[in-house]
């Protein structure tokens, strides 16, 4: 009941964005992105009465009578826009020396992403922090700034990537100082859940025992009988393959795929308007990245990140955040459609 009464919010949250062209959306971008950082740190000040620790993550404010709130999830789509801001705004105003725009460009995005990436990182949700790097890294490398600056930026991205993977072989201990020992568990239990199947891999463990139980097409509606922790949340995808199998969980990537093939279309569709193309490729990386690495973690495919299934894991504010982001890509889709006998040229 509490997820269907979600849904009926971020419905009208969606309806309520028809009502506002995107000259408006765009001049209050600032004023939501504000308004997510405040929140950030505001539950890291507050006391554990009002935002508890979760699972090692201190991330949700608890509100009475309606349950808890979770800014990170509203914050990447406040990102969204806010890179889709400043970015539209850049290329406005215009810079006669192009390297040197580009440079500022890059200055400008990294002082929207770093803020957000930072505090959620200090609230130990590597999961979302992760999610926003790659919503930025998707905008950046789509926003026209030289591809010498771009190869750049790629290879400094590998070659941390590699460093970290190097590190976690040869001296794990060092990577403690980084990341904290929850998160390496995580590693530990992805590499070899069956070694570790009654400790830090028993999720995983228990998720790929569900999963290969449903074979082609599953068990039936509720007759799933493999326990597997936050199967509600995290995890539901594992559910879907134990009841509706192999076919079951293809037609659900499935759907994914298409939602995000169509707002690729939407985004190619109106290339020529900045702030409204950043905004839909922001929503096609955060629908992608979301799909990729949830199915991958509860399938043993890459490590666990505690990062939902949008539109179908239980929480309120990764549902309404996900409308609220779907309702600004249709209403780029509604505003820029041309029709038959239109006026406009």
């Amino acid at each position: 009941m509490k997820q269907i009464i979600w849904f009926i919010l971020g419905i009208i949250i969606a309806s309520v964005i028809f009502l506002f062209d995107f000259e408006q959306i765009n001049k209050v971008t600032p004023y939501f992105y504000g308004l997510g950082i405040l929140l950030l740190i505001a539950i890291l000040v507050v006391p554990e009465s009002i935002a508890p620790e979760i699972n090692g993550a201190k991330s949700w404010f608890r509100v009475p009578g309606i349950g808890s709130i979770q800014p990170s999830e509203y914050m990447k789509i406040f990102v969204i826009m806010m890179l889709a801001n400043v970015t539209y705004k850049h290329y406005e105003i215009g810079n006669a020396d192009a390297i040197k725009r580009d440079f500022i460009l890059l200055l400008k995005i990294a002082a929207v992403s770093l803020p957000p990436v930072l505090l959620i990182l200090k609230q130990n949700d590597f999961g979302s922090a992760l999610v926003i790097v790659v919503i930025t890294l998707a905008i950046t490398f789509l926003s026209g700034i030289n591809w010498r600056i771009m190869l750049v930026i790629f290879f400094l991205i590998i070659s941390t990537v590699t460093g970290l993977v190097l590190t976690f072989i040869y001296n794990p201990d060092f990577l403690l100082n980084i990341f904290g020992t929850y998160q390496l568990n995580r590693i530990y239990s992805w590499l070899n859940p069956f070694e570790h199947a009654e400790g830090i891999g028993y999720q995983l463990k228990q998720s790929l025992l569900a999963i290969g139980s449903g074979m082609i097409d599953g068990k039936g509606l509720q007759q799933s009988n493999v326990y597997t922790p936050e199967a509600h949340s995290d995890f539901i995808f594992t559910i879907v393959a134990e009841e509706f199998g192999f076919i079951g969980a293809s037609i659900v990537i499935s759907l994914y795929f298409l939602i995000i093939y169509r707002m690729l279309g939407i985004a190619m569709y109106v290339r020529n308007n900045l702030f409204e193309f950043y905004i839909c490729i922001g929503m096609v990386a955060l629908f992608t990245f979301h799909t990729f690495q949830n199915i991958g973690m509860v399938s043993g495919l890459i490590p666990i990140t505690g990062i939902p299934l949008l539109l179908m894991s239980y929480g309120g504010s990764s549902v309404m955040a996900s409308m609220l982001g779907l309702g600004l890509v249709l209403n780029v889709s509604l505003k820029k459609r041309d029709y038959m006998f239109s006026n406009d040229e």
